[in-house]
């Protein structure tokens, strides 16, 4: 089959999303589907190339449920989308978090082949889903089939978007984690143990003020305890929830690639995610 897969997000900064746009599409390639992923992204059309991206053009910032999504509309991300789709003569499509104000949600709007479309975000509420709901009906029945990627998103999906759809949570390659290769000063011992945290130090969401207001009575069970913390926005977004104590056990790792996430997590004593 001929499948084009859709990225609302930037190819520029890591984040979830794109992560599972990535394995899925290597997957679905090594199935001998011919795959092509469309995406924003700042980077010339052969460095995208070298990744099996299509950009769609460059990315602005928009603060959202928590996070800051990279997110490319307008004449020139709707010019990309319609020349990927007349050029890739897909037999299906497949649009991740296609309600987002971005490239997903106009292919959305522009395919006429089957989609498929896949919900990663959870929310307690959405004031913008709402008022939107009557525009966005006509995109929505264009999906043939929905997945969230747990049970969050598909509550998500049923409270503001209205229908239902399959949780299939996002896969892993296992194999690359389990065959990673131990870093040793990351490495613990008996008397000091290893714990790591990974994701955006300056998303309260991500939980690192959690795991940091539990560190004194950590110590005061394990002394020698040590946490590794790594994840874009460094010691200044998180510092200020140290004291001195405590800020002698704590490693700021800053932005690591997907290598050393996964000597990090085959390093550590365990994984902590708050």
């Amino acid at each position: 089959m001929r499948i084009g897969v859709v990225c609302p997000y930037s190819f520029d900064v890591p984040g979830g999303v794109q992560a599972h746009v990535r394995d899925l599409a290597e997957h679905l390639g090594g199935r001998g589907h011919v795959v092509s992923v469309l995406a924003p992204t700042g980077q010339t059309a052969r460095s995208a190339a070298a990744q099996g991206l299509v950009p769609a053009g460059r990315s602005l910032p928009v603060p959202y449920n928590g996070s800051v999504s990279r997110i490319g509309f307008g004449p020139v991300a709707a010019g990309r989308v319609l020349r990927w789709l007349d050029e890739g003569r897909f037999d299906v499509v497949h649009l991740h978090e296609p309600l987002a104000p971005s490239t997903s949600l106009l292919a959305l709007w522009a395919t006429g082949v089957p989609v498929v479309a896949t919900f990663h975000t959870a929310l307690a509420r959405s004031r913008a889903l709402r008022a939107a709901g009557p525009l966005l009906q006509p995109g929505l029945e264009k999906i043939t089939a929905r997945i969230a990627v747990s049970e969050e998103a598909r509550r998500t999906v049923v409270e503001h978007v209205g229908g239902d759809a399959v949780v299939i949570p996002n896969g892993v390659f296992v194999d690359r984690f389990a065959a990673a290769v131990p870093h040793p000063p990351w490495q613990g011992t008996p008397a000091r143990p290893v714990l790591a945290f990974v994701g955006r130090l300056d998303e309260p969401r991500k939980g690192l003020a959690v795991l940091l207001a539990a560190l004194p009575a950590l110590l005061a069970q394990v002394p020698g305890l040590r946490l590794l913390v790594a994840g874009r926005g460094g010691p200044h977004a998180a510092g200020h929830l140290l004291d001195g104590r405590t800020a002698a056990h704590v490693e700021f790792l800053g932005g690591v690639d997907d290598r050393a996430k996964a000597a990090l997590l085959r390093s550590a004593d365990l994984f902590i995610a708050p």
